[in-house]
């Protein structure tokens, strides 16, 4: 695709500016929801309990923001773009599995976002998840928070410069591709850390790593930095890793595929 068509064309689901409210509140709940532990402090006496209601809010949550995103923008082409690669993605999770932080799920669903925008690659980071839990009977509490935080993956890989192209955009995107693994490794780390009771330094036993109720909030910062350096950088470090070298290896080819297919799908502007 020239620069000039792309520089006019629609992003494949577009997001208006209430619709970019709704997700802007969204993530801004969901924030909130994966950093309970360190916004909550307990009175003298009382002890701090998960809000387990506020939690179970967050499916909903997610419903209507992508209920809200496909209400009027997503035609049959998009659709049909949009479930072909939910579908690829969970293959691709459910072949990887994880094994050694090796996950494929992230280079397409970041290379696809790129293509065809913020809103859609947020809609498609969130059912990729979701189809790929189905595949591999994954479907767990943990659900709604790796849906949006997979979407918020391709919400940002979509917001990336456009004006970046040729060997800088794959190198921007390779970039991109290890910061999220990152991102997305400690956001999910927060989902658990509060629920995990007795974790301790190996050869410290004195050390504790688990989240303490009531304790200041650096304190709990330096435990759960602890936590991850010791528990999940090795995977999170497999996710990044696995992100760059797709990307480099097989961005250009998918890249092109993609804005190929983007001709039909994304109405343009004449």
């Amino acid at each position: 695709m020239s620069a000039q068509l792309r520089s006019r064309s629609v992003a494949a689901l577009p997001v208006g500016r209430r619709t970019a409210l709704v997700l802007g509140v969204a993530s801004l709940a969901g924030l909130m929801m994966l950093c309970w532990p360190l916004l909550l402090e307990p009175g003298e006496g009382s002890r701090l309990d998960p809000p387990f209601l506020f939690l179970l809010l967050l499916p909903l949550v997610l419903v209507v923001v992508l209920a809200e995103m496909s209400e009027g923008g997503m035609d049959a082409r998009v659709l049909a773009i949009l479930g072909v690669l939910a579908a690829i993605n969970g293959v691709l999770r459910g072949i990887s599995a994880g094994t050694a932080g090796l996950e494929l799920v992230f280079f397409l669903l970041i290379l696809s976002a790129r293509v065809f925008g913020a809103g859609f690659g947020f809609v498609l980071g969130a059912m990729s998840l979701f189809v790929s839990a189905l595949v591999t009977a994954g479907v767990g509490p943990w659900l709604p928070f790796q849906m949006l935080v997979a979407g918020w993956v391709g919400l940002g890989a979509g917001l990336l410069p456009k004006r970046v192209a040729g060997r800088a955009e794959i190198w921007m995107l390779c970039a991109y591709g290890v910061v999220s693994a990152f991102a997305y490794g400690i956001f999910m780390n927060l989902s658990g850390w509060p629920f995990l009771l007795g974790v301790e330094v190996p050869g410290h036993e004195q050390t504790q790593l688990s989240y303490v109720a009531g304790a200041p909030v650096l304190e709990n910062l330096h435990r759960f930095g602890a936590y991850v350096l010791l528990t999940s950088m090795g995977w999170d470090l497999g996710r990044a890793i696995t992100n760059a070298a797709a990307i480099a290896l097989l961005g250009p080819s998918i890249l092109v595929t993609l804005r190929r297919a983007s001709r039909r799908a994304v109405i343009v502007r004449r």
